[in-house]
């Protein structure tokens, strides 16, 4: 069970299927991957039954995003197209052709868009946002790309935001600053975490 506005760890050994587990929340399971039974309530709804992708647009992203345990940003994309323009695995769409993720959601037109990945981008302590914004993951750090990462998870203002092994291959300084900030962004937008970790 998962109370709205806790966090909730789910720890395991390696390999032993905390990842996939919580994928099936969002609906991106592998080909290969499957429910066999159970039920996963939410909203009054049961997601186990779910069989189309437009059934999960409803959820992924909107309601539950992952910021997933690979740094998933695209090389060739500037860090503005890594929020907002669909490439799979971007959180918030999964796969409808580089449509943007805040028009999808909400609307938005493509420059208020760009207004609104510097204000995320601010938001999760990005410096110079105004600049950065254009540049390439290459040109980021670690810490700052998994920054972006997040900034991605919560471009729709989820309200669960799953975090698979945010900190991994991050100094531990770096760590304790990314725990502080989802802790920071839980307490700002009213969120839900929950931490996968061996």
């Amino acid at each position: 069970d998962l109370y709205k506005g806790e966090t909730l760890a789910i720890v395991g050994e390696s390999g032993c299927g905390k990842s996939v587990f919580t994928k099936s929340f969002i609906g991106m399971l592998d080909k290969n991957g499957y429910i066999s039974g159970g039920s996963i309530t939410y909203d009054g709804e049961d997601m186990a039954k779910y069989t189309a992708e437009q059934e999960w647009l409803k959820v992924r992203g909107k309601k539950i995003a992952m910021v997933f345990q690979e740094l998933t940003l695209v090389g060739e994309m500037t860090v503005w197209e890594n929020i907002y323009l669909n490439q799979e695995p971007v959180t918030c769409l999964g796969r409808i052709n580089r449509n943007e993720v805040i028009t999808w959601h909400f609307g938005t037109e493509h420059e208020q868009a760009k207004r609104e990945a510097i204000e995320l981008l601010k938001r999760v302590g990005i410096a110079d946002a105004e600049y950065r914004y254009k540049q390439y993951p290459n040109e980021f750090s670690g810490g700052m790309r998994q920054r972006v990462v997040i900034a991605t998870a919560i471009a729709c203002r989820p309200e669960i935001l799953i975090c698979d092994e945010p900190t991994t291959a991050l100094d531990v300084t770096v760590q304790a600053q990314i725990i502080r900030l989802i802790k920071e962004l839980q307490k700002e937008l009213d969120m839900t975490v929950v931490y996968i970790t061996h």
